[in-house]
Parts: C-alpha cells; structure tokens; sequence
C-alpha cells in the first residue's frame, strides 16, 4: 500500500525476483505450501491451456504440494449470458486436469466448483467490507476484462469477483498462486485484502497468508490465426480432446506467410514462430532449429511436422481423456471430494473469521 491509501501493485521485476526464490524453494519444502489455482468453465481446454497452465500444475502436483484446483463456475455468470453448459464443463476440465497428469485421489489435490462450498462464498461479505469502490474500479485486470467482454451493461459481478477470487484462495489459506504477468492485479487485491483482515480483525493472530505468486514461465501461445491468444470463442483453439483427424484439418488451416523459407522470427513472423513454438514445446527442440530443419520445405512442410508432432504428443493424454470418460461416475466421485474437502477446510477457516470477528454466539 502506497502513503495515499491506494494499491501499489509493484515492479514486476520484484516479483519476479521473488517468484524465483519460491520456485527453488518448493521442490525442496512442498509441505509449506497451498496453490490455489483454477479456470473457469467455459469449455473443455484447448493445447493454450496445456502449455500454458495445466502442465505446471501437474509439475506442482508430483512434487507433492498441498493444491486446490477450483472451477470457478459462478464466475460465467459476470460476462456471460449462457449458463445451460456449466454443469456439463465442470465435467469436461475434470477430465482435461486428470487425462493431462492430476491424479485427484492422491489426499494432496482436490478439484471442485465453488458454488458447491457455500462457506467459501460466505467469506465475500466481509472480504468486501475491506475494499472500496475506487479500489475496484481501478484494477486493470477488470477493466480489460469489461472491455473484453463487449457487454452494454455491466453487473455488479464483474467488478467484484476479484474479491470472490480473494475467497477462492484465503478460504484454503493458500500462500502460493501460479499467474501470469497479467493476473498480478487480481493476485495483489488479495494479498491487501488478507492484510487488511488480518490488521483490523487479528493483529495478534493473523489468520490469512500474503499468497506469493509463482510466475509462469510459459510462452503465449497464440491461436492458429497467428494474431491473438489462442481462445475456444475465437475458433482459433486445437482442443485437447479433438481428435487426429480433426487436429490436422485445424492445423491445415493455420495461417502463415508468402515466404518459403521457414524461419523463427516472432515479431515479423508471428504465424510461422508461432507454429515452430509449438513444435518446440512438443519435442524440447528450440525453434530456431527446428525452422533450419524445415528450411525451404515451406508452410507445407511446417504445418505437416506440426501435425505428426502435436499428434504423437497428445496422444497418450487422448487415450487417458477416452478411458475416463468410459467412466463419467468416478468423474463425478472426484468431484464430490473435492467439494467434501473443500467444505471440511472451509468450515474451519470460516469459524475462525466469525471468531475474530466476535460474530460467535
């Protein structure tokens, strides 16, 4: 917090720093630690999703950190009029997550919506008595998201649903958050929200964590148009669950340039770099080699070794994804954990918030 009272959210070369030392520390220390992670379920995930996120959280997960995996199901409902599919998407990431390497029944990672943990949702009404309008409206991250979201009327939901995400990671207590550079806002609105708890509420005792974020490494990847980040809405994705056929025809689609030569030049060829990158995540190769290899074989050849790669790569996670779907009742099990631990932890963190409170009667 600055002088004036106003969130100061850092120089991100400070919390890269600090990042870092957290990254060292956890393969050495899981058991201090609970990421708090999640995405909303707006459909099932796309490669994006893969090299973006999901495979960070697996690496969490086998070390063996304390993690929550929360499908923040009330949140479509901020900029989205449909709701017909969230129950049916719920399903879907579950299979996404555990098909891509979590294994939810290892008594360390749970999967959950928080509409299903009403204690969690009950620490919004205090949460928000700690952040003022202005706070809200400030937040970068809201105002891309508003805009983004091209809708005429604005809900309330949209402009507080940083604070719910405060409730997704405190009610867990939850000191460790994997973001990328754009999400800082929303992860540092928390961290104020839980000093502001714990110094008007529990001085001598604090209750909630400052959560560290834990900066993703990891590349954007752009969608097959070459132009903006890959995106389900944007009809530019290659989603986890397509199949073979269905991958090469995207990828068969992708654009790319006039040049035959191949070559790995991000900023004055964005499409043809991106289609390399992919390839690179796929095989570990850099893509500057990758396009040597290519050379003059041209987007051809680029779009064919990006199919057989991306193809051979997801295919032990599409064999995985098919067997658990053979078996939607131990989905739903799953599901039915999480939300059961969620609530065991939730209960627990909230009872200590009436206390504190001196709500207990």
């Amino acid at each position: 917090m600055s002088k004036t009272g106003k969130i100061e959210y850092g120089t991100f070369e400070a919390t890269l720093e600090r990042s870092r030392k957290l990254e060292e520390d956890l393969p050495i220390h899981p058991e201090k630690y609970r990421v708090l992670t999640g995405d909303r379920p707006t459909g099932s995930l796309h490669v994006g999703h893969l090299f973006g996120s999901v495979q960070n959280r697996v690496r969490l997960h086998r070390m063996g950190v304390h993690t929550f995996i929360v499908i923040a199901d009330y949140q479509v409902l901020t900029d989205r009029d449909t709701f017909e599919m969230i129950a049916e998407n719920v399903k879907q990431l579950t299979l996404d997550y555990m098909s891509a390497g979590i294994d939810p029944t290892d008594g360390k990672t749970f999967i959950f919506p928080h509409s299903h943990v009403p204690e969690l949702n009950q620490l919004l009404l205090p949460f928000l008595t700690l952040v003022t309008n202005a706070e809200l409206d400030r937040n970068p991250t809201v105002r891309e998201e508003i805009q983004a979201s091209g809708q005429k009327r604005i809900n309330a939901g949209m402009y507080t649903y940083p604070v719910h995400q405060a409730a997704d990671i405190l009610f867990c207590k939850g000191n460790v958050v994997p973001v990328g550079k754009d999400q800082l806002p929303h992860l540092e609105l928390t961290r104020v929200i839980a000093r502001r708890f714990n110094e008007k509420f529990a001085a001598n005792r604090p209750v909630f964590p400052e959560p560290q974020p834990l900066l993703s490494q990891a590349p954007v990847i752009l969608g097959l148009d070459g132009s903006q980040k890959m995106s389900k809405s944007r009809n530019n994705a290659v989603m986890l669950r397509a199949t073979e056929d269905e991958t090469a025809s995207l990828i068969k689609k992708a654009k790319t340039d006039a040049d035959r030569l191949i070559t790995y030049d991000p900023e004055k060829r964005p499409e043809v770099s991106n289609l390399l990158l992919l390839i690179s995540l796929c095989t570990g190769q850099a893509p500057e080699k990758i396009a040597a290899e290519i050379g003059d074989g041209g987007a051809g050849m680029l779009k064919k070794r990006l199919t057989e790669t991306l193809n051979e790569y997801l295919r032990p996670l599409r064999k995985r994804r098919s067997e658990l779907e053979n078996n939607m009742d131990h989905i739903r099990q799953v599901l039915k954990d999480g939300v059961a631990e969620a609530r065991r932890i939730a209960s627990a963190t909230l009872e200590e918030v009436i206390e504190v409170m001196n709500m207990k009667i």
